[in-house]
């Protein structure tokens, strides 16, 4: 197994990444990034009934589309996200979820898992994830709100076209949040927890080796970004009105 601590803040590197790392390597993965403020929506959703356009506009906050479904989920720096790339036939993606409540319980929170594989804290929720299987290959991806900035995530996820019917489109399911900074015993930066995070790994998957991407990678990735993840094509549709003005 590998790790990848991926400095890249940027969704449209980080999203190819994902979706280059499932196709193009054997081994199982764990990556840890950020994206610095945007919007990800999951793949299967209508962008105008998940978005504050206004907002989005006025912050000029990336909006991209990612490879697995689910709903959206709003990202900036105080935020992190943990990848786990795994070759199966089957797959229990529940484990992925234990492995991160047992992260989150060397720093004290006791988070309690949902049907639909998120974490909370006392009813509020601080981890979404989303999964899928591609080839052989799955992936399960979750976020960490570890101090996000909770008024922006709220904002920016207020559509005013809320009353989407089309069965074809998934709709978010909206939940109370809250930040893991504010609920554990001793004080931590996000610098801190993500050391915590690596070396939990490290210690407790038999990881091989830590995988810096080549720059044959890089190559590929970003090619990949040009060509589909930063693309009004994939991100709005070619006949979405407000794609324009968002890019």
């Amino acid at each position: 197994m590998l790790f990848i601590d991926n400095t890249s803040i940027s969704p449209y590197f980080n999203l190819s990444a994902e979706e280059y790392l499932l196709n193009n390597k054997n081994e199982d993965i764990i990556m840890l990034w950020q994206n610095e403020p945007s919007i990800i929506i999951g793949k299967n959703q209508h962008l105008e009934s998940e978005i504050n356009e206004e907002f989005v506009k006025e912050k000029r906050l990336k909006v991209v589309r990612r490879l697995s479904g689910g709903g959206a989920v709003y990202h900036d720096l105080g935020n992190l996200n943990i990848t786990f790339f795994q070759s199966c036939k089957e797959i229990d993606f529940m484990k992925y979820t234990k492995k991160i409540q047992e992260l989150l319980n060397t720093i004290g929170v006791n988070a309690i898992a949902d049907h639909r594989q998120g974490l909370t804290i006392n009813g509020l929720k601080i981890s979404g994830s989303a999964q899928c299987i591609h080839r052989g290959r799955a992936i399960f991806h979750a976020t960490l709100l570890f101090e996000s900035n909770l008024d922006n995530l709220n904002v920016a996820l207020q559509s005013s076209e809320r009353s989407l019917t089309d069965e074809k489109y998934v709709k978010s399911i909206r939940s109370s949040v809250t930040n893991i900074k504010d609920n554990i015993p001793v004080p931590l930066s996000i610098s801190e927890f993500k050391i915590i995070i690596k070396e939990f790994f490290l210690n407790n998957n038999n990881l091989s080796s830590i995988y810096t991407f080549t720059n044959s990678d890089r190559t590929a990735i970003e090619k990949l970004a040009n060509e589909k993840y930063a693309s009004t094509d994939w991100n709005f549709h070619k006949n979405n009105k407000i794609c324009l003005d968002l890019k």
